[in-house]
């Protein structure tokens, strides 16, 4: 592209040597002249650029933008970039926040260069580019906003100092420079801190993101410290910083998450939010008193991600159906079992999403609330304040929900409260923490709640468990041993004609052969065989044997169906349906 001194696209209809851009849109995308005009209009009224200004209207996407301008500039238009091969020695050169603002990138690989663009008129910033990295014969593409950001914050994360390099470089006593505050939701990649320990918590954050870690953990001993990331359900030892750093990595970490640093001796929590290129991370920040100093983990909440729908969770089709239609009676109570950890909030979410309507009332009570749904009502406890789930229920009922979320049913009081909405003609959800779904029966009469009020309140008891999913960049096909398959009830006639598979590990998945989880699931619908043995005894083998009479799926026979099916490994379904 030679180099051209133009006017800004506004002014671009009065000049004879370029065609007006709203005359190229009215070609290439049949903008009508009424629309036209309105969009000249409001140029007019308020100023701004007319491809802007149309897209903001809705009257052309940005696609058509593009094209429009390829057309008028004679440039290509790629709507998409590479992201792989590239050479990415320019991030030392240019600066991260100047190829942002002007919305332009180089693309290097062995074969070409070339340089991104998303708005031509950017002509001094495209020239300082091209002398700034030595390619004044490289050609300009047009490319969306979108993609050009991608190959920025996929460059500038490649190539930044790995959290290893940094715990390297540290020196004694350079520990002590290092409170100083960034501002809140702050790109991490754009961070341009010197101080050691700063550039480790940004690193070991963003390093964490890339991992798909849940948790980070920061654990020492009298004479190490070392920081684990947990993926997938797993706890994986990632770092080991010098121990004299323990105080200021603490203390950084305190004041990013707005906690007292002076006070160590009481546990604290607090709240971190961060920007790691184009995704938003809310992170709850735990700290907890020691020997030898203070212990921390770090939950991160990715914000970009979506909210599973009960058809993504994995559950067998003739269960996910029963689900369905039960999550969408009047009244009831629906609950959900399993472990910590075992992905119960995910599971209830889906349900909720999936039935939220305009004209339903749903309210929930959480502990903590992890995800913000739009046109739900969510209160978090506070025990400070003796905002308890019986309390924040009791309150719930006098605001005409349609439908009731309750964390977890901790006590008798809450238990009662629950089934008595049931009982008025409110669908209630909520968890447990027993093994399987039978033995929900066993501990809500343990707690105290008559037979006769399990069996006219509960509709159905899901228990579920995460396993990991085999990574399907390095898996490979294998058969087991004959002890091996009985271990999670495979059967030589079942395991015929299926294809049993394995991870070797490889850099996608960490070297652990897994990537990503799925669920596991055991549901179990309160028939009337199953409310008149309830009514009978409360033994949780008698329930689950008559559960299975009636064609229950267990976890460990829906594990063993994901292992035929390749989806995961017969040590996982082991692992974690083991009692």
């Amino acid at each position: 592209m030679s180099k051209v001194t133009a006017p800004a696209l506004s002014e671009a209809p009065n000049n004879p040597w370029v065609r007006p851009l709203g005359e190229i849109l009215s070609e290439t995308c049949h903008l009508s002249e009424d629309q036209l005009q309105k969009g000249l209009q409001v140029q007019e009224e308020k100023g701004g650029r007319l491809g802007e200004i149309l897209i903001r209207r809705k009257m052309i996407t940005e696609a058509d933008l593009l094209g429009a301008l390829g057309v008028q500039w004679d440039l290509p238009v790629s709507m998409t970039l590479p992201l792989e091969n590239l050479d990415t020695a320019f991030t030392s050169t240019a600066p991260i926040q100047f190829l942002k603002k002007f919305k332009l990138v180089p693309i290097i690989t062995h074969e070409n260069s070339t340089i991104a663009v998303n708005d031509p008129l950017q002509f001094q910033a495209l020239d300082d580019l091209r002398r700034l990295l030595k390619l004044e014969n490289a050609p300009v593409v047009l490319a969306p906003i979108s993609a050009i950001l991608s190959v920025i914050n996929a460059a500038y994360d490649v190539t930044g100092d790995s959290a290893e390099r940094v715990i390297e470089d540290m020196q004694e006593g350079e520990a002590g420079r290092i409170l100083s505050e960034i501002e809140e939701t702050a790109d991490l990649l754009e961070d341009t801190s010197d101080a050691p320990v700063v550039k480790l918590v940004n690193l070991m954050m963003s390093q964490a993101v890339k991992a798909r870690a849940s948790d980070i953990h920061i654990e020492h001993s009298q004479h190490k410290l070392r920081i684990r990331y947990r993926v997938d359900g797993i706890l994986y030892d990632m770092l080991s910083p010098p121990k004299h750093i323990q105080s200021a990595l603490i203390s950084r970490i305190k004041i990013m998450a707005k906690m007292n640093i002076a006070e160590k001796r009481l546990p604290q929590d607090g709240r971190i939010k961060i920007r790691i290129a184009d995704k938003n991370i809310d992170i709850r920040v735990s700290t907890i008193p020691v020997a030898f100093g203070e212990r921390v983990v770090l939950r991160l909440l990715d914000k970009t991600n979506v909210l599973l729908k009960v058809t993504d969770l994995g559950m067998p089709q003739r269960d996910l159906t029963a689900f369905e239609q039960l999550i969408s009676s009047p009244h009831g109570i629906i609950l959900v079992t399993g472990p910590t950890g075992s992905g119960k909030t995910t599971t209830l979410y889906a349900a909720l999403s999936t039935i939220n309507k305009t004209d339903i009332n749903i309210i929930t009570i959480e502990d903590p609330i992890e995800y913000q749904i739009d046109g739900i009502g969510q209160i978090q406890t506070n025990p400070k304040i003796d905002l308890t789930f019986a309390k924040g229920l009791r309150s719930i009922v006098r605001q005409d929900p349609d439908v009731i979320l309750v964390g977890e049913v901790r006590d008798l009081e809450t238990a009662e409260i629950a089934i008595q909405s049931a009982l008025t003609g409110h669908l209630v959800f909520s968890t447990l923490h027993t093994n399987d779904s039978a033995g929900a029966v066993t501990r809500l009469i343990d707690m105290g709640i008559e037979p006769f009020l399990v069996t006219s309140s509960v509709s159905a008891i899901l228990a579920q468990r995460l396993v990991r999913v085999i990574c399907p960049q390095c898996r490979e096909a294998y058969t087991p041993d004959e002890g091996s398959l009985q271990k999670v009830g495979i059967t030589r006639e079942m395991a015929h004609g299926a294809t049993i598979y394995r991870g070797r590990g490889c850099p996608e998945c960490l070297d652990t052969g897994f990537r990503g989880r799925t669920g596991i699931f055991e549901f179990m619908t309160l028939d009337e065989k199953i409310k008149n043995l309830i009514l009978k005894t409360a033994d949780a083998n008698a329930l689950k044997r008559a559960a299975i009479e009636g064609g229950m799926i267990t976890l460990r026979r829906d594990g063993a169906r994901k292992v035929i099916e390749g989806i995961t490994t017969i040590e996982e379904v082991f692992r974690v349906t083991y009692q």
